[in-house]
């Protein structure tokens, strides 16, 4: 008996993206309920591809993906899946013949060991194929009738049991699995457009590219260098983070942009308090021209409310002054904690805490402007070359794919 992987569909998302207060049949409806199907089951083949041949399909609300002859890698795609947004749960699945007989067979052969362990369960069935002879009710009551006698340490618990097994009864089989487990939950990616995201090296940046990845938003990513001040080993932790960023983010172009003239310029012409805030506009000028040029329609950040005193309220005002696109702050308010536990859940926080410098700790004012006006600081870089500066630094960026 071969296993299948069934993702249950993120119903919750799809009514999120669905214009709210439309009727349920609605023409607006059943596109967006069709491209939403459609890009998150292009979005599993895509992730499970290199485990093996798989056949996906969509049926009532529910994706399977059912392994294609022997060979499958079944835990290497269940991983998968797990990660691909736009999946609420996801559960292994065994089909069987549409038989009562077949599916308490099924059940105590899939399920054996954990009700075993379990000290109460219940069942729960759906009959999705109305000409099945029982109903729902009738199902559950007959194989939780038989599993308590193949397993008589067991109680029958409706309200709160150890175990709960379903029983789908579908057009094609009857399935069995036990409960479903959290998937990435979100919108599947590409049903938000793409956006620009500035990745650093430190813990926040990878963790707002993966908050806005996970509201179906591509990725192309940016970084900015500082060599010789900034190291090969900061440029090759910066890929390594943009590595671990895939498996939830998709394949992705990593620009790298030397931003060592612009620093040493602002260094050698402006006053010293105002140096982070001037190679921030910089930076975002240089986001900005990137983005209209992958036809990108947002810039992403890690910036949170307070964090550093590049990051007040007068200070984002000014850094943002340079773009006409939104500058999209997935963290603005959250607190370290938990920024953390999410770096910590995709997988960043180890790479992100490697001691390697970045081109923001180059010329660190040691008193730096916290309340900046812009007219102030327009007119503070006014006697920089801010156009042949922006230019030369995009001549000389370096694009690095990185793949799943």
């Amino acid at each position: 008996m071969r296993e299948r992987k069934a993702s249950v569909a993120c119903q919750k998302s799809l009514a999120e993206f669905a214009a709210r207060g439309r009727p349920q049949g609605s023409p607006l409806r059943r596109v967006i309920s069709h491209s939403f199907e459609a890009k998150l089951m292009s979005n599993i083949r895509r992730r499970t591809q290199k485990f093996g041949k798989f056949k996906i399909y969509s049926r009532q609300s529910t994706i399977y993906v059912e392994p294609v002859g022997d060979g499958c890698d079944l835990a290497g795609a269940y991983a998968a899946c797990k990660q691909v947004f736009g999946l609420i749960a996801i559960a292994r699945a065994v089909p069987c013949e549409k038989s009562k007989e077949a599916i308490l067979e099924t059940a105590k052969a899939y399920l054996g060991d954990s009700l075993l362990k379990a000290g109460s369960f219940k069942v729960e069935s759906k009959r999705a194929d109305k000409s099945f002879p029982m109903s729902s009710i009738q199902i559950s009551q007959w194989v939780g009738g038989m599993l308590h006698d193949a397993f008589p340490h067991l109680k029958v618990d409706v309200h709160t049991p150890e175990l709960t097994v379903y029983v789908e009864i579908r057009e094609d089989a009857a399935y069995v699995h036990a409960p479903a487990e959290p998937a990435a939950g979100g919108l599947p990616l590409g049903m938000g457009g793409s956006a620009l995201s500035l990745l650093s090296g430190g813990i926040d940046s990878p963790v707002s590219s993966y908050m806005m990845a996970k509201r179906g938003v591509v990725l192309e990513m940016l970084h900015f260098a500082a060599p010789p001040y900034t190291s090969d080993l900061a440029r090759q932790k910066v890929l390594q983070l943009a590595q671990e960023l895939t498996p939830w983010c998709g394949r992705m172009s990593v620009h790298i942009v030397p931003l060592t003239e612009i620093q040493e310029q602002i260094r050698k012409q402006c006053p010293e308090e105002y140096f982070t805030l001037i190679t921030r506009r910089f930076m975002m000028r240089i986001a900005d021209k990137l983005a209209k040029e992958f036809d990108c329609r947002a810039l992403i950040t890690g910036e949170n409310l307070g964090q550093v005193a590049s990051q007040t309220m007068e200070a984002l005002r000014v850094s943002e002054d340079v773009t006409d696109l939104p500058v999209l702050r997935p963290l603005i308010g959250m607190d370290k904690e938990e920024i953390v536990r999410i770096a910590r859940h995709i997988g960043t926080f180890d790479t992100s805490i490697l001691p390697y410098e970045d081109c923001c700790t180059v010329f660190t004012p040691r008193h730096p402007k916290t309340k900046p006006h812009v007219e102030e600081v327009r007119e503070i870089e006014s006697v920089l070359d801010i156009e042949g500066l922006v230019s030369r630094a995009m001549e000389q960026r370096e694009v690095v794919k990185v793949k799943l």
